[in-house]
Order: structure tokens, then C-alpha cells, then sequence
């Protein structure tokens, strides 16, 4: 009888000791595909006063699509919580488009190589964002079902693990950049 007793207390401390260790294995696969995105978003935050430049020199009277544009990166840049981070560049994204879209407006701009350049360089990291994006909230759903199935709920709540948000596009990343010729 005792050793039943003793068996059974083993097999929950290490149902314990097994489930704390799954949710810290988790929460830091979270926390490294954030930190994953957040290179990509630096990477972009630095192409984009170069893009701005270049732009300003064939779009002189586009100022304000310029300046949303700056706006949008300085939050981005400043932002302290990972939401403020999302929302933010949330926003950046939706700036970006319609900078692209202007850029339609602009035939010497269009065939301008440093430009080119610029856009093939911010294309291409936004496409890297797009795929840290989902293995990002790909992560966040591993944990998150960890947090909430039974019994693990149970270590979790014991130990005060805590859901991450998922990255989700934000009002501007949704809609469609309108182009006018």
C-alpha cells in the first residue's frame, strides 16, 4: 500500500516537473519567434528613411503620404509592449502600401534603381515578416493550448504562465492600397 502511495506521488511530481517544463519550452519558442520578427521589423525601420529620401526627391507634393509614413515608423521604433509593437506595425505596413501605390503615380520615380532597389529590399523583408509572422502565432497556439487543456491548465495557473497575443493584421494591413492613374 505504501508503495502505491509513493508511486502515485512520483508520477505527479513528474507529470509536474514534465508539464512546468512544457510550458517553459513554450513560452521561450514564443519569445524566439518574437524576437525573430522584431529583426525583420528593425531591418525595415532602417530601409525606410532611404525610401522616404528617394521618394521626396520625384514626389515633392506627396508630403503627407511621407509623412504618415515617418509617423508610422517612429512608433513602430518607440513602441514598448509587443502589442504597441504589432499595432504599430500595423500601421507601418498600411503607410507603406500607399507609399507604394504613389509610387505608380511616378514614372521616373518607378524606374529610378535606387528606388527599385530600395522596394525589392523592403519586399523581400516583408515577405521574411510574413513568415515570422505565422510560425510567430503558430507558437502562440502551441501555448496557448498548453495553458488551457486539462490538466496542464492546472501547472499553469499554479505557476501564473500567462497567454501571448497573437499577431493579427490590424485595420490598414487588411484593405487593399487604391491605385489612380
Amino acid at each position: 500500500m505504501i508503495y502505491a502511495i509513493i508511486g502515485v506521488v512520483v508520477l505527479l511530481a513528474l507529470y509536474f516537473v514534465s508539464t512546468y517544463n512544457g510550458l517553459v519550452k513554450l513560452r521561450n519558442m514564443v519569445k524566439d519567434q518574437w524576437s525573430q520578427i522584431d529583426v525583420l521589423l528593425k531591418r525595415r525601420a532602417d530601409l525606410i528613411p532611404n525610401l522616404v529620401e528617394t521618394v521626396k526627391g520625384y514626389a515633392k507634393h506627396e508630403s503627407g503620404t511621407l509623412e504618415a509614413v515617418i509617423e508610422a515608423r517612429n512608433k513602430a521604433v518607440s513602441a514598448k509592449t509587443t502589442e504597441e509593437e504589432m499595432k504599430a506595425n500595423g500601421e507601418l505596413s498600411g503607410a507603406l502600401n500607399k507609399l507604394f501605390a504613389l509610387a505608380e503615380s511616378y514614372p521616373d520615380l518607378k524606374a529610378n534603381t535606387n528606388f527599385l532597389d530600395l522596394q525589392n529590399n523592403l519586399k523581400e523583408t516583408e515577405d521574411k515578416i510574413s513568415y515570422a509572422r505565422q510560425f510567430y502565432n503558430d507558437a502562440v497556439l502551441k501555448y496557448k493550448n498548453k495553458l488551457e487543456v486539462f490538466p496542464s491548465n492546472i501547472v499553469a495557473g499554479m505557476f501564473s504562465f500567462k497567454p501571448e497575443p497573437f499577431f493579427e493584421a490590424v485595420g490598414e494591413e487588411r484593405e487593399n492600397p487604391k491605385v489612380k492613374f
